[in-house]
């Protein structure tokens, strides 16, 4: 069954995803330390991820593990999701989302994630006629492998029809039907029932899963989107599964306007503001040897934050220490020099430090 603390850790990303755009991250799992049967070492008995890619009975990649995006390898994705460059009607509706602090967003009512999905960590299982993709909150994607075409007229669902076939080493999966209740990203950019999804999946070598995702709906998009995602195998771990709905915290917080963080904002003098800019790195479970790191910026007399080579959005101050920004607080401390040594961000779950680089 679902853990509290797995749950838990759920919630937290759920609370900061929408500060800084971090993925969520897999709970807990009850086989936390039992070791991957059957994959290639290193002589210190460490998974080898350079290892070459294993390959299935008939000759084809074999794409199966447990998979996760790593913090090293995120920057691509996030300068790709930025690029998104929405009709009129679709960019207001991703104003107006982010105005109400992303409350209607799919982790926040436990709601299926549909063609986000796929940018989540989750585990494939392969077949010759089916490759699945599972992932902990309990939803699937079947991608049929034996010739079958698209549905002509599909009922929409939440996670759309696949089908894919091989390019040589690559698989290239094709998908449509979804509705149109989910987001395209945590900006809240919305899609029609007209979104296509074309996938190249490939493994090339034993420990990664390169993957480039192209989203195309001309009736909410300009222009398609290609999305490169890279992920690493999370070897000797197990996935857990997530009932969003058992134990979430987070909607009945969200309440209000991103703007009312300005009401009570007050002027800090630039100077001040100048100590703060800097990296900053946040260690999460159950990964703390990948951090994530946050860019801190002075504009003008604005201090800025954002994920590293990411968008930046600007922190409304409260004070010279404490900042709000989409209704989270943020709180930088200083040692007893005066120096500043991290920031706190303070959530329903808990407080979080990010120590300073």
């Amino acid at each position: 069954m679902s853990t509290p603390t797995g749950n838990r850790f759920r919630n937290i990303a759920c609370s900061v995803i929408f500060l800084f755009g971090i993925l969520s991250w897999p709970a807990s799992a009850q086989w936390l330390d039992y070791p991957t049967p059957g994959i290639p070492r290193t002589p210190d008995g460490k998974p080898n991820l350079a290892a070459p890619a294993p390959r299935t009975a008939d000759g084809k990649p074999d794409l199966s593990g447990l998979w996760r995006v790593p913090e090293a390898t995120s920057g691509e994705t996030n300068k790709a999701l930025q690029s998104l460059k929405a009709q009129p009607w679709a960019e207001e509706l991703s104003k107006k989302r982010k105005e109400d602090l992303g409350r209607e967003d799919m982790s926040v009512l436990c709601l299926p994630f549909g063609p986000r999905a796929a940018m989540d960590v989750g585990k494939i299982i392969q077949t010759p006629g089916i490759l699945m993709m599972a992932f902990e909150d309990l939803t699937y994607r079947q991608i049929f492998l034996d010739g079958r075409p698209l549905p002509k007229d599909p009922n929409p669902t939440w996670m759309g029809y696949s089908v894919g076939h091989w390019d040589g080493d690559t698989l290239v999966i094709e998908s449509a039907g979804f509705n149109d209740k989910t987001w395209l990203d945590g900006d809240g950019h919305p899609h029609t029932e007209a979104l296509r999804v074309t996938e190249r999946l490939r493994r090339p070598d034993f420990g990664h899963l390169e993957l480039e995702r192209t989203l195309d709906d001309p009736k909410a998009l300009k222009q398609p989107l290609a999305i490169p995602i890279k992920f690493e195998f999370d070897a000797d771990t197990e996935m857990l599964e997530y009932v969003c709905a058992e134990n979430e915290r987070d909607r009945s917080h969200l309440i209000g306007k991103a703007a009312d963080d300005k009401k009570n904002e007050v002027k800090v003098d630039p100077k001040i503001l100048k100590q703060y800019v800097g990296f900053y790195e946040l260690r999460l479970p159950p990964h703390p040897e990948d951090p994530v790191l946050f860019e801190i910026t002075l504009e003008g007399d604005k201090l800025m934050a954002g994920r590293k080579g990411g968008a930046k959005e600007a922190l409304a101050a409260l004070s010279e220490t404490k900042f709000y920004i989409r209704g989270q607080r943020i709180e930088f401390v200083k040692d007893e020099h005066g120096v500043v040594t991290s920031f706190i961000v303070q959530i329903v779950e808990g407080d979080f430090k990010a120590l300073r680089k």
